[in-house]
């Protein structure tokens, strides 16, 4: 099996050891569960299918059952909470703690870099800002922003997205892209998106008011629409997104950082209410 903290996903875990277990021997769902202590015989196996979530004696129960110690089993606690927590920001604090953990025993964290890179906005906006100002300081290009920023903040920054690999040092104060676009695979990249997103929303609300309208599209439209009209809706919508990103990626001369929100919404409950 894959280290523990290649995963994000406590039952996806799960389900790899039981599949591990199953390749060496005559090892069941039933057997699992009776390892663990339960007494219904598919419960674990409900639990990796999403269909039940384990209890706080439970994690005790199946991390013994897999024999897990130290580390890993701190590991496993944390992932556990990540993946049950009912809000982002006791998600936030789970996923935190499964890095802290990792971190602490010189173990790596799938994606860890990449969610980092999306938790803030300031990553992006220098991601593509300091290759357009070869020799900028820090203070420069933070007076280059639109939303307030400090100079430390994009020292940090840079230093992060070098350190990450997301750009690349080829002089004093000059950065070239290492690729052309950043994405990330792990269960946690949705978590930092939606921070992304947030702060990016509040971003375009305020360039209502701070940014001429010349210098800014912002445009609306109220609809009525059936589940099956939103869903290819959505669809056009992530193939717009998809042009937009094809096409940026060719751009060879760029003087302006952008941000391009696609945002749909329902403004009332439906039948389902």
């Amino acid at each position: 099996m894959k280290p523990i903290t290649e995963y994000q996903d406590y039952r996806k875990y799960m389900q790899d050891f039981y599949e591990e277990r199953k390749r060496s021997s005559l090892f069941s769902w039933r057997e699992f569960s009776k390892l663990a202590g339960f007494s219904s015989p598919n419960y674990i196996q409900l639990v990796c299918e999403g269909k039940s979530r384990l209890s706080n004696n439970g994690v005790e129960k199946v991390a013994d059952a897999m024999g897990l110690a130290g580390a890993d089993r701190d590991y496993f606690f944390a992932m556990e909470r990540f993946g049950d927590a009912k809000n982002d920001a006791k998600k936030m604090q789970a996923f935190n703690e499964m890095q802290k953990i990792a971190k602490e025993n010189r173990l790596r964290v799938v994606d860890a870099e990449a969610f980092k890179y999306f938790e803030s906005w300031v990553n992006p906006v220098m991601r593509e800002l300091a290759p357009i100002m070869p020799g900028a300081k820090p203070l420069e290009l933070a007076r280059n922003c639109y939303p307030v920023v400090s100079a430390t903040e994009v020292r940090q920054s840079l230093d992060f997205m070098v350190h990450a690999n997301f750009l690349k040092k080829v002089g004093e104060d000059t950065y070239e892209q290492t690729e052309k676009i950043v994405t990330g695979s792990s269960e946690a990249i949705p978590l930092a998106l939606r921070s992304m997103n947030r702060q990016m929303s509040k971003f375009a609300t305020d360039a209502i008011d701070d940014i001429p309208p010349e210098k800014r599209h912002t445009a609306g439209v109220t609809l009525g629409l059936s589940d099956e009209t939103y869903k290819w809706l959505v669809q056009k919508l992530e193939m717009l997104r998809q042009q937009v990103v094809a096409v940026a990626a060719k751009e060879k001369e760029y003087d302006k950082v952008y941000r391009l929100n696609l945002q749909l919404f329902p403004l009332t409950k439906g039948k389902e209410a």
